[in-house]
C-alpha cells in the first residue's frame, strides 16, 4: 500500500445518523449531498487551519491513448482562469488574499486539489474552490503557455535513468492498455491539446455525483456540512462517466520476460513486477500484501539480510501498491556489475522460501501488523496531510475498505500471506527490467 491508512467516518443519509464507533473515537463524518457530492469533514481543532480539497475519480486509468496526459494537464489548468477569475495572475493573488497554501496532484486513479487556509476564510476558500471546479475556462492562450511546462516535467523525469526502466517495464505488464497507467502522459497529446478535449474531461468527470469535498481540521461536522450544503448544492449532477465510458480490464502479462534499457551508469538496476491483487476483487489480499511487504522492508528479514546485509546488492525494496484498475507487484534492486548474476538469482531464490514456515517468525507477523496500526495512527495527526490521503483512499476503494483497513490488518494469518504469494507472485509471469550501462550490457551477454 502506497499509504497505509484509515478513514473513519459516520454517515448521515436520509437525514438519519448511522455511527460507527471508530467513526465516534476519530471524528471523521460523512454525508452524500443531493446531487451526490460526498462531503467528509475531518475534525481536528489542534491549529485554527481548515484544509479544503476536492477529490475526483480520474487519473490516468481514465485515458484512452487520445487523451493520455489530458488528466495531468488539466490539473495545471485548474489553477488559471475561470468565469470568476480572468486569468492565472487574478487567481494566485485571490490565494494570497485567502492566506492560503495550495497544491494539486495526479495519480492513475484520482486527482486532487486542495486549499489550506485559517480557519476565517474557510467559506470563501470553498466559494473559490467551487468556481475553480465547475467553472473552468480554458483559454486558448493559457491552455498554449501552460503545454511546456508540462512537458518540462516530462523532461525532468526524462533525465532519471529509473524513469526509463519503469517506463520500459510498464509498457510490457499493461501492455495493451498503457496510456490508462501513464500518468505523465504522451508528450504528443499534451502538446496537441485542444479547448473542447479539455471540456471534453470537465464534462465527463468533474460532476458532483464524481467527486468528494473533504474539509479537514478545525472545523465541526454540522457546520462543515452546512456550508457545503450553501455553497455546492447548485452544482449539477452528471450522467455516472462509468456507466458509459468503459475501463477495460488489463490483460495478464503474456510473457515471462527481460527487458534491457541502457544508460551511462556505473551500477545495475532491476525492477521486476508481478500484477497484483485489485482491491475490489481481492482485498483479503491486498492486507497480506501490505503485511509481507513491511515484514520483507526490515533489516531483520531474511530477504534483507540475504540479499543487501549478505554485500550482494546495496539494496532492494518489495512492494505492493493497492489499486483497482492495476496493482503492480514489485521488486527493485541497485547492485555491481559484478554481483547483477548472483543477485537475480537470490531474488527468485529467496521468492521461492517466502511461503516456508520458517521464512519470518510469529512475532516478525505480530509486530508487523502492530506497527503498520501504529503508523496509521502517526498519520491522522497533521489534518492538512491526512485530508489527503482520505481523498485517495475514498477514490481508490471507497470509505468501507478503509474504515475496516486497521481491524482487517490484524486479522492477516500465515495461510493469507502464502495465498498472496501462490496466487500473484510464484511461478507467476513477470517482467524483468535491467538498467545498465552499455559496456556492461556486452559484458553482461544482455
Amino acid at each position: 500500500m502506497k499509504q497505509i491508512k484509515i478513514i473513519l467516518f459516520a454517515l448521515l443519509l436520509t437525514g438519519l445518523l448511522s455511527v460507527n464507533t471508530n467513526a465516534q473515537k476519530y471524528g471523521i463524518y460523512s454525508k452524500t449531498l443531493d446531487n451526490g457530492l460526498d462531503v467528509i469533514v475531518i475534525h481536528n481543532p489542534a491549529v485554527p487551519l481548515i484544509t479544503v480539497e476536492m477529490d475526483v475519480k480520474n487519473g490516468s486509468y481514465t485515458e484512452s491513448p487520445e487523451y493520455d496526459g489530458l488528466s495531468h494537464l488539466y490539473e495545471h489548468m485548474f489553477f488559471k482562469a475561470n468565469k470568476t477569475i480572468p486569468n492565472q495572475k487574478r487567481y494566485m493573488e485571490r490565494l494570497n488574499e485567502l492566506g492560503a497554501s495550495w497544491n494539486g496532484s495526479t495519480s492513475q486513479e484520482r486527482v486532487n486539489y486542495f486549499f489550506t487556509v485559517p480557519k476565517d476564510s474557510v467559506k470563501p476558500a470553498m466559494v473559490f474552490m467551487y468556481n475553480a471546479i465547475t467553472g473552468p475556462l480554458f483559454k486558448q492562450k493559457e491552455l498554449v503557455n501552460e503545454r511546456p511546462v508540462v512537458t518540462g516535467e516530462y523532461d525532468r523525469n526524462e533525465s532519471n535513468p529509473f524513469f526509463h526502466l519503469v517506463r520500459a517495464v510498464d509498457k510490457k505488464v499493461w501492455w495493451k492498455y498503457y496510456s490508462r497507467k501513464n500518468v505523465i502522459g504522451s508528450r504528443k497529446i499534451i502538446m496537441t491539446a485542444t479547448t473542447k478535449k479539455m471540456q471534453t474531461v470537465q464534462d465527463r468527470f468533474y460532476i458532483p455525483n464524481n467527486s468528494a469535498l473533504i474539509l479537514s481540521g478545525d472545523i465541526t461536522p454540522e457546520y462543515g456540512f452546512k456550508l457545503a450544503e450553501k455553497v455546492f448544492s447548485k452544482w449539477k449532477r452528471g450522467k455516472d462517466p462509468f456507466s458509459y465510458l468503459k475501463i477495460p480490464k488489463h490483460p495478464p502479462i503474456k510473457k515471462t520476460e527481460t527487458v534491457v534499457v541502457v544508460k551511462p551508469i556505473n551500477f545495475v538496476g532491476m525492477y521486476i513486477v508481478w500484477q497484483g491483487p485489485n482491491v475490489s476483487e481481492d482485498p483479503k489480499a491486498t492486507y497480506a500484501a501490505d503485511v509481507l511487504s513491511f515484514i520483507l522492508g526490515q533489516k531483520t528479514s531474511k530477504f534483507y539480510k540475504n540479499i543487501v546485509e549478505s554485500g550482494l546488492a546495496y539494496g532492494i525494496n518489495f512492494g505492493y501498491n493497492t489499486l483497482n484498475h492495476g496493482a503492480p507487484i514489485s521488486i527493485f534492486a541497485q547492485t555491481s556489475p559484478k554481483n547483477f548474476k548472483k543477485v537475480e538469482k537470490a531474488i527468485y531464490g529467496e521468492i521461492k522460501k517466502m511461503t516456508s514456515k520458517n521464512y519470518y517468525t510469529d512475532e516478525q507477523l505480530e509486530s508487523a501488523k502492530t506497527i503498520l496500526a501504529i503508523d496509521d495512527q502517526y498519520g491522522r495527526e497533521r489534518p492538512s496531510q491526512f485530508v489527503h490521503t482520505v481523498g485517495y483512499w475514498w477514490a481508490i476503494s471507497g470509505l468501507d475498505y478503509y474504515l475496516n483497513y486497521v481491524d482487517n490488518l490484524k486479522k492477516v494469518t500465515r495461510e493469507d500471506i502464502n495465498n498472496y504469494l501462490n496466487k500473484y507472485v510464484i511461478g507467476k509471469k513477470h517482467v524483468e527490467g535491467v538498467l545498465v550501462s552499455p559496456k556492461v550490457k556486452t559484458k553482461l551477454g544482455l
